[in-house]
């Protein structure tokens, strides 16, 4: 009878593990998603929301930089082969993005190297790389 009940608590803390892998794991989709669709849009201010607000609070966007980010636009937003795990709350994706000078109207990619935690306070995962950096060559 003990051994039963010892099965039966183990098998129900995998099941409850199972579930919040699961979860964890569609909240990563949705916010890769809404992320880059928000990239897709050009839209720096809001995608910054994005950054994780310990990140967002020590390296607080500069006038400079928001700047750069109105003097483009994405043309092409390719998150390839998708996120991958680096831990059991990281995971890493390489975005290749393609921006068009808005004066120039000249085309140029960068390759963003995006790091994301997911904060089990929260239920979140939050970009802890920052935007992508424009500036590269």
């Amino acid at each position: 009878m003990r051994r039963i009940l010892s099965i039966l608590v183990v098998l129900s803390v995998l099941l409850l593990t199972g579930c919040a892998t699961k979860a964890r794991s569609d909240a990563l989709t949705t916010t890769l998603k809404a992320y880059g669709s928000t990239l897709r849009w050009g839209d720096f201010q809001s995608a910054a929301q994005f950054i994780d607000p310990a990140v967002r609070a020590a390296h607080p966007l500069t006038p400079l930089q928001l700047a750069r980010y109105r003097q483009v636009r994405v043309s092409e937003y390719d998150d390839g082969a998708g996120p991958v795990p680096s831990g059991d709350f990281d995971v890493q994706q390489t975005v290749l993005i393609n921006l068009v000078n808005v004066h120039t109207q000249s085309e140029r990619s960068v390759v963003d190297h995006q790091s994301w935690h997911y904060d089990e306070k929260t239920k979140r995962w939050w970009l802890t790389s920052g935007l992508p950096d424009i500036t590269q060559d």
